[in-house]
């Protein structure tokens, strides 16, 4: 059976409906916290999903399994095993490409926002089929760090007036997002609801602005994932 490493990188980041369209696609998934220990290698793996969480792909006095991650996330790009980047794991898959990525970036966004798919994403494996779709696409985040230059070679794919850089991909088979394609817009609810009021946001108007988009959002981020998935078996390894 096909296989996927997810790490997960905070213990509020779990694979949420993610796990649940992987099984769809009949792909196993081995949940990995990253603070427990990561694989040394990504061999016997057909992919990787590197997930969320609140802090910097280099924060390494913090978060001491970042180099580790970073060696995977390595690894995976130079042998194009197809990786997907959600939020800190998009962040993590641009710096180790050669990006760069700057905390507190004036980027923030939080709640359902409406995000550009760009002319350079048609044709492409993943985001291809959202080109020649009318209208936003409708994508959940939740960040105030953010990818600010993309390595040379990358492709921009998905983009909005708040945050440049939405989606990417990088080499063959490895994609970012700085979205949350994995969390249903019900998970507002669990934000911090006073740390949403000091930056002036109202927990309960984002969760119904989001739910506005509830259909939308997951039919749209589960043909993303179900996309990354058919990479699995059809990628050609380096």
């Amino acid at each position: 059976m096909t296989r996927v490493l997810v790490v997960q990188n905070s213990k509020g980041s779990g694979p949420r409906r993610l796990g649940r369209w992987l099984a769809e696609a009949r792909v196993a998934a081995d949940v990995v916290p990253a603070w427990e220990g990561m694989p040394k290698s990504v061999d016997g793996y057909d992919g990787v999903v590197l997930l969320g969480g609140g802090y910097l792909p280099d924060d390494d006095a913090e978060h001491p399994w970042l180099p580790r991650e970073r060696a995977l996330t390595a690894e995976a790009l130079d042998r194009e095993v197809p990786l997907l980047g959600i939020c800190l794991g998009e962040q993590l898959l641009a710096h180790v490409a050669g990006g760069e990525v700057t905390a507190r970036s004036g980027e923030t966004e939080r709640g359902m926002c409406a995000l550009e798919v760009l002319p350079a994403a048609a044709g492409d494996p993943v985001f291809g089929q959202f080109a020649v779709v009318p209208g936003p696409l409708w994508m959940l985040e939740n960040h105030e760090d953010s990818v600010t230059a993309l390595s040379p070679g990358a492709t921009l794919l998905v983009t909005s007036p708040e945050c440049r850089v939405q989606a990417f991909r990088v080499g063959r088979a490895a994609w970012g997002v700085q979205f949350h394609p994995e969390a249903s817009p019900d998970a507002i609810l669990r934000w911090d609801e006073a740390a949403l009021a000091d930056q002036g946001l109202d927990r309960a108007a984002l969760a119904a602005a989001a739910k506005e988009h509830t259909e939308e959002n997951e039919s749209r981020s589960r043909a993303l994932v179900l996309a990354w998935t058919r990479l699995l078996r059809t990628v050609e390894r380096g």
